[in-house]
Protein backbone atom coordinates (compact mmCIF):
# COMPACT_ATOMS: atom_id res chain seq x y z
CA UNK A 1 0.00 0.00 0.00
CA UNK A 2 2.57 2.07 1.05
CA UNK A 3 4.74 1.40 -2.01
CA UNK A 4 1.51 2.23 -3.84
CA UNK A 5 0.79 5.63 -2.59
CA UNK A 6 5.06 6.65 -3.53
CA UNK A 7 4.57 5.29 -6.91
CA UNK A 8 1.60 7.50 -7.46
CA UNK A 9 2.69 10.42 -5.47
CA UNK A 10 5.89 10.61 -7.89
CA UNK A 11 3.50 10.31 -11.19
CA UNK A 12 1.49 12.91 -9.93
CA UNK A 13 4.60 15.62 -9.41
CA UNK A 14 6.22 13.61 -12.53
CA UNK A 15 2.66 15.18 -14.26
CA UNK A 16 2.66 18.60 -12.68
CA UNK A 17 6.75 18.97 -13.96
CA UNK A 18 5.72 17.98 -17.12
CA UNK A 19 2.83 20.29 -17.44
CA UNK A 20 5.17 23.44 -16.69
CA UNK A 21 8.09 22.92 -18.60
CA UNK A 22 6.73 21.58 -21.97
CA UNK A 23 4.88 25.13 -22.70
CA UNK A 24 8.67 26.54 -22.07
CA UNK A 25 10.15 24.31 -24.30
CA UNK A 26 7.96 24.63 -26.93
CA UNK A 27 8.61 28.28 -26.30
CA UNK A 28 12.15 28.05 -27.22
CA UNK A 29 10.94 25.65 -29.80
CA UNK A 30 9.29 28.27 -31.66
CA UNK A 31 11.35 31.25 -31.14
CA UNK A 32 13.50 29.22 -33.42
CA UNK A 33 11.41 28.15 -36.10
CA UNK A 34 9.55 30.36 -39.11
CA UNK A 35 6.25 31.51 -38.94
CA UNK A 36 5.03 28.99 -41.48
CA UNK A 37 6.25 26.12 -39.36
CA UNK A 38 5.12 27.66 -36.26
CA UNK A 39 0.92 26.80 -37.23
CA UNK A 40 2.17 23.49 -38.81
CA UNK A 41 -0.24 20.35 -38.22
CA UNK A 42 0.20 18.04 -36.39
CA UNK A 43 2.45 20.62 -34.26
CA UNK A 44 6.45 19.96 -33.94
CA UNK A 45 8.55 20.49 -30.77
CA UNK A 46 11.97 20.59 -33.82
CA UNK A 47 12.80 23.43 -35.60
CA UNK A 48 12.93 22.77 -39.65
CA UNK A 49 14.84 24.59 -40.29
CA UNK A 50 16.76 25.71 -37.17
CA UNK A 51 16.89 29.71 -37.68
CA UNK A 52 18.13 32.50 -35.30
CA UNK A 53 16.81 34.86 -37.23
CA UNK A 54 14.12 36.02 -35.01
CA UNK A 55 16.26 36.94 -32.16
CA UNK A 56 18.37 38.96 -34.81
CA UNK A 57 15.12 40.93 -36.05
CA UNK A 58 14.27 41.48 -32.08
CA UNK A 59 17.81 43.49 -31.52
CA UNK A 60 16.99 44.62 -34.80
CA UNK A 61 13.77 46.75 -34.71
CA UNK A 62 13.67 46.70 -30.61
CA UNK A 63 16.25 48.35 -28.46
CA UNK A 64 16.28 45.43 -26.61
CA UNK A 65 19.81 45.69 -24.68
CA UNK A 66 18.41 49.01 -23.27
CA UNK A 67 15.09 47.38 -22.23
CA UNK A 68 17.10 44.16 -20.91
CA UNK A 69 19.61 46.51 -18.65
CA UNK A 70 16.42 48.95 -17.53
CA UNK A 71 14.75 45.94 -16.27
CA UNK A 72 18.32 44.32 -14.77
CA UNK A 73 19.06 47.69 -12.72
CA UNK A 74 15.58 48.27 -11.27
CA UNK A 75 14.98 44.65 -10.24
CA UNK A 76 18.80 44.80 -8.97
CA UNK A 77 18.47 47.82 -6.98
CA UNK A 78 14.85 46.61 -5.36
CA UNK A 79 16.07 43.48 -4.21
CA UNK A 80 19.16 44.72 -2.79
CA UNK A 81 17.40 47.52 -0.84
CA UNK A 82 14.35 45.48 0.32
CA UNK A 83 16.43 42.79 1.82
CA UNK A 84 18.93 45.02 3.62
CA UNK A 85 16.08 46.72 5.14
CA UNK A 86 14.06 43.73 5.77
CA UNK A 87 16.71 42.25 7.08
CA UNK A 88 17.71 45.13 9.88
CA UNK A 89 13.20 45.88 10.65
CA UNK A 90 12.53 41.40 11.10
CA UNK A 91 15.93 41.56 13.32
CA UNK A 92 14.39 44.82 15.19
CA UNK A 93 11.16 43.06 15.63
CA UNK A 94 13.06 39.39 16.52
CA UNK A 95 15.64 40.84 18.91
CA UNK A 96 15.11 44.31 19.96
CA UNK A 97 12.19 45.18 22.74
CA UNK A 98 10.19 48.51 22.43
CA UNK A 99 7.08 49.92 22.85
CA UNK A 100 4.34 48.67 20.37
CA UNK A 101 6.58 46.35 18.90
CA UNK A 102 3.68 44.01 18.16
CA UNK A 103 1.46 46.39 17.18
CA UNK A 104 3.90 48.20 14.89
CA UNK A 105 4.60 43.97 13.37
CA UNK A 106 0.99 43.95 13.00
CA UNK A 107 0.58 46.67 10.77
CA UNK A 108 3.48 45.01 8.82
CA UNK A 109 0.96 41.57 8.85
CA UNK A 110 -2.15 44.08 7.51
CA UNK A 111 -0.13 45.04 4.53
CA UNK A 112 0.53 41.69 3.67
CA UNK A 113 -3.21 41.59 2.78
CA UNK A 114 -3.94 44.81 1.01
CA UNK A 115 -3.93 43.73 -2.93
CA UNK A 116 -1.42 45.61 -4.52
CA UNK A 117 -3.93 46.73 -7.20
CA UNK A 118 -5.84 49.29 -4.41
CA UNK A 119 -2.15 51.51 -3.63
CA UNK A 120 -2.05 51.93 -7.14
CA UNK A 121 -3.49 55.32 -7.73
CA UNK A 122 -2.59 56.97 -4.06
CA UNK A 123 0.98 55.54 -4.86
CA UNK A 124 0.73 57.18 -8.89
CA UNK A 125 -0.20 60.69 -7.20
CA UNK A 126 2.01 60.43 -4.18
CA UNK A 127 4.67 60.12 -7.19
CA UNK A 128 3.64 62.81 -9.01
CA UNK A 129 3.88 64.84 -5.93
CA UNK A 130 7.44 64.42 -5.80
CA UNK A 131 8.32 64.65 -9.66
CA UNK A 132 9.10 61.09 -10.04
CA UNK A 133 7.18 60.22 -12.64
CA UNK A 134 9.21 58.61 -15.69
CA UNK A 135 12.18 58.32 -13.29
CA UNK A 136 14.52 55.32 -12.09
CA UNK A 137 13.23 56.14 -8.29
CA UNK A 138 9.40 55.64 -9.18
CA UNK A 139 10.03 52.16 -10.18
CA UNK A 140 12.29 50.96 -7.47
CA UNK A 141 11.37 52.70 -4.25
CA UNK A 142 7.67 51.61 -3.85
CA UNK A 143 9.26 48.63 -4.17
CA UNK A 144 11.72 48.16 -1.21
CA UNK A 145 9.22 48.15 1.40
CA UNK A 146 7.36 45.22 1.73
CA UNK A 147 5.94 43.16 4.68
CA UNK A 148 6.48 39.68 3.40
CA UNK A 149 10.21 40.21 3.57
CA UNK A 150 9.80 41.81 6.97
CA UNK A 151 7.88 38.76 8.24
CA UNK A 152 10.11 35.76 6.19
CA UNK A 153 13.44 37.40 8.17
CA UNK A 154 11.60 38.31 11.46
CA UNK A 155 10.96 34.27 11.71
CA UNK A 156 13.68 33.66 10.64
CA UNK A 157 16.00 35.73 12.98
CA UNK A 158 13.03 34.52 16.05
CA UNK A 159 13.81 31.06 15.03
CA UNK A 160 18.18 31.79 15.48
CA UNK A 161 20.00 30.46 18.78
CA UNK A 162 20.87 34.21 20.66
CA UNK A 163 24.22 31.83 21.88
CA UNK A 164 25.98 33.23 19.39
CA UNK A 165 24.91 36.56 19.71
CA UNK A 166 25.42 37.02 23.44
CA UNK A 167 28.70 35.72 22.87
CA UNK A 168 29.05 39.10 20.57
CA UNK A 169 27.73 41.45 22.89
CA UNK A 170 30.69 39.80 25.59
CA UNK A 171 33.27 40.76 23.36
CA UNK A 172 31.90 44.52 23.22
CA UNK A 173 30.54 44.16 19.82
CA UNK A 174 27.58 46.57 19.09
CA UNK A 175 23.88 46.11 17.97
CA UNK A 176 24.84 46.82 14.22
CA UNK A 177 28.08 44.45 14.36
CA UNK A 178 26.12 41.62 15.29
CA UNK A 179 24.09 41.95 12.51
CA UNK A 180 26.31 42.18 9.90
CA UNK A 181 28.83 40.44 11.10
CA UNK A 182 26.99 37.63 13.07
CA UNK A 183 23.32 37.38 12.43
CA UNK A 184 23.48 38.24 8.52
CA UNK A 185 25.64 35.30 7.33
CA UNK A 186 23.39 33.20 9.87
CA UNK A 187 20.31 33.79 7.96
CA UNK A 188 21.84 33.57 3.89
CA UNK A 189 18.81 30.97 3.15
CA UNK A 190 16.45 33.43 3.93
CA UNK A 191 18.14 36.42 2.55
CA UNK A 192 18.54 34.29 -0.72
CA UNK A 193 15.31 33.33 -0.07
CA UNK A 194 13.60 36.87 -0.02
CA UNK A 195 16.23 38.13 -2.78
CA UNK A 196 14.57 35.13 -5.55
CA UNK A 197 11.14 36.63 -4.68
CA UNK A 198 11.89 40.02 -4.60
CA UNK A 199 13.81 39.83 -7.67
CA UNK A 200 11.50 37.71 -9.87
CA UNK A 201 8.11 39.79 -8.41
CA UNK A 202 9.97 43.00 -9.87
CA UNK A 203 11.62 41.64 -12.92
CA UNK A 204 8.40 40.65 -14.17
CA UNK A 205 6.17 43.31 -12.71
CA UNK A 206 3.92 44.74 -15.50
CA UNK A 207 1.21 46.96 -14.34
CA UNK A 208 3.56 49.74 -12.22
CA UNK A 209 6.09 50.53 -15.22
CA UNK A 210 3.64 50.87 -17.81
CA UNK A 211 1.56 53.10 -15.34
CA UNK A 212 4.44 55.39 -14.10
CA UNK A 213 6.98 55.25 -17.39
CA UNK A 214 6.30 57.33 -20.65
CA UNK A 215 9.70 57.33 -22.37
CA UNK A 216 11.32 54.71 -24.26
CA UNK A 217 14.63 55.66 -22.26
CA UNK A 218 13.50 53.73 -19.22
CA UNK A 219 11.15 51.48 -20.48
CA UNK A 220 11.49 47.80 -18.69
CA UNK A 221 11.36 44.64 -20.76
CA UNK A 222 7.61 43.34 -19.72
CA UNK A 223 6.27 46.59 -21.56
CA UNK A 224 8.42 46.30 -24.03
CA UNK A 225 7.09 42.84 -24.69
CA UNK A 226 3.77 44.12 -24.66
CA UNK A 227 4.39 47.08 -26.87
CA UNK A 228 6.40 44.33 -29.56
CA UNK A 229 3.12 42.37 -29.76
CA UNK A 230 1.06 45.64 -30.29
CA UNK A 231 2.80 46.98 -33.03
CA UNK A 232 2.40 43.93 -35.40
CA UNK A 233 -1.83 43.95 -34.90
CA UNK A 234 -2.32 43.29 -38.61
CA UNK A 235 0.28 40.89 -38.45
CA UNK A 236 1.85 39.20 -35.55
CA UNK A 237 5.33 37.94 -35.96
CA UNK A 238 5.02 35.21 -33.61
CA UNK A 239 8.73 33.68 -33.98
CA UNK A 240 9.72 37.30 -32.83
CA UNK A 241 7.52 37.52 -30.51
CA UNK A 242 8.29 34.54 -28.55
CA UNK A 243 12.19 35.14 -29.35
CA UNK A 244 11.26 38.10 -27.20
CA UNK A 245 9.96 36.20 -24.45
CA UNK A 246 12.66 33.81 -24.17
CA UNK A 247 14.61 36.70 -23.43
CA UNK A 248 12.89 38.32 -20.64
CA UNK A 249 12.03 34.93 -19.10
CA UNK A 250 15.97 33.69 -19.18
CA UNK A 251 17.30 36.11 -16.26
CA UNK A 252 14.37 34.41 -14.23
CA UNK A 253 16.02 30.90 -14.62
CA UNK A 254 19.38 32.22 -14.38
CA UNK A 255 18.86 34.07 -10.80
CA UNK A 256 16.72 30.91 -9.73
CA UNK A 257 19.23 28.33 -10.20
CA UNK A 258 21.92 30.41 -8.76
CA UNK A 259 19.80 30.59 -5.53
CA UNK A 260 18.43 27.52 -5.83
CA UNK A 261 20.68 25.68 -3.02
CA UNK A 262 19.55 28.34 -0.23
CA UNK A 263 16.06 28.47 -1.26
CA UNK A 264 15.47 24.87 -1.00
CA UNK A 265 17.47 25.24 2.67
CA UNK A 266 15.35 27.90 3.56
CA UNK A 267 12.04 25.78 3.02
CA UNK A 268 13.47 22.34 4.47
CA UNK A 269 15.18 24.15 7.45
CA UNK A 270 13.49 26.94 8.87
CA UNK A 271 16.50 28.74 10.60
CA UNK A 272 18.34 27.01 13.26
CA UNK A 273 16.11 26.69 16.24
CA UNK A 274 17.89 27.16 19.87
Amino acid sequence: MKKALKITGYFVLIIGALSMIVPFLWLVAVSFMKDSQIFSYPPSFIPEPFIVDNYRRVFTKLPLFRFFMNSFVIALATTVFQVLFSAMAGYAFARSRFKYKDAVFFVFLVTMMIPPQVNIIPLFFLMRELHWIDTYQALIVPGIFGGLGVFLMRQWFKGMSAEIEEAAKIDGCSVFKIFFTVALPLATPAVVTLALFTFITTWNSFMWPLIVTNSADITTLPVALAQFKGSFRETIMWGDLTACSVICALPVIVVYLLGKKYFISDMLSGGIKE
